[in-house]
């Protein structure tokens, strides 16, 4: 148990650092903007992550959503209710509602814009066209290749749930280790494995697959997303509110 709240303890110090919060958002656009123009450089070799059956992207990104909210919602119960009463805690739940809206909003209207901007080839010559297959769905039931203007949902979903965990981890700073259980302190481990996870198949993301405008305009829906929750809508009294910080923990 030692162990785990040492851990715990270094993982609290690297997060109170200012920087590392605050350039998370500029560190996933460089990576997104460095990662493209190696992809068309053509100077990363292929690898097991080039692949998109690779374990990672099957177990953990393809359901990465699902990894968040399970994750997150024993946390913000756990975390947030030292020194607060179970309305704050309620209240601050109803952020993985809002978060969730976001999340199936734009992945809709990616898919939404892919269908209406795409057609449905016969093989990849792009030569043989099905006009009577108007969607993604029905061309890839089909055997087909549908082509269309594909935002990257990968880049967008990594870049937004690494930036909402790091929001929604702040009270772990400053709760006292008298203070913490062993569950609370696990679930914390396991949410920075978490963002350690998306952030490295972020850049994988970004160097193996789809097009430079794809993978920027996808991180900048997510970085727009948790700005104007977290940066412009829950300082406001009528929100979720922010996670506890220093100050209501005193």
């Amino acid at each position: 148990m030692a162990a785990v709240g040492s851990l715990v303890n270094s993982l609290a110090c690297l997060w109170r650092q200012p920087c590392t919060r605050t350039y998370l958002p500029h560190l996933l656009f460089c990576i997104s903007f460095i990662g493209s123009v190696l992809k068309t450089s053509g100077l990363v070799p292929e690898s097991n992550f080039s692949n998109s059956r690779n374990i990672l992207n099957l177990y953990f990104v393809k359901v990465s959503w699902a990894w968040t909210i399970a994750l997150l919602l024993p946390f913000i119960r756990y975390s947030n209710i030292y020194n607060r009463n179970h309305t704050f805690v309620l209240r601050r739940l109803t952020s993985l509602l809002v978060a969730t809206f976001i999340w199936y909003t734009c992945t809709e209207t990616f898919s939404y814009i892919e269908d209406i901007t795409g057609s449905c080839y016969e093989s990849d010559t792009m030569q043989v066209i099905h006009s009577d297959i108007t969607t993604k769905a029905a061309c890839k039931k089909a055997g087909f290749i549908w082509d269309g203007f594909d935002i990257s949902g990968h880049s967008f979903i990594l870049a937004y749930s690494s930036l909402v965990i790091v929001e929604e981890m702040v009270p772990m700073l400053n709760i006292p280790r008298s203070d913490r259980n062993v569950l609370l302190d696990y679930i914390y481990i396991a949410l920075n494995a978490i963002v350690a996870i998306w952030i490295w198949m972020f850049g994988c993301t970004s160097v193996y697959f789809h097009d430079i405008i794809d993978k920027t305009i996808g991180t900048l829906c997510g970085i727009l997303g948790w700005y104007v929750t977290y940066g412009v809508w829950y300082p406001m009294s009528f929100s979720p509110g922010l996670p506890p910080q220093q100050k209501q923990h005193a």
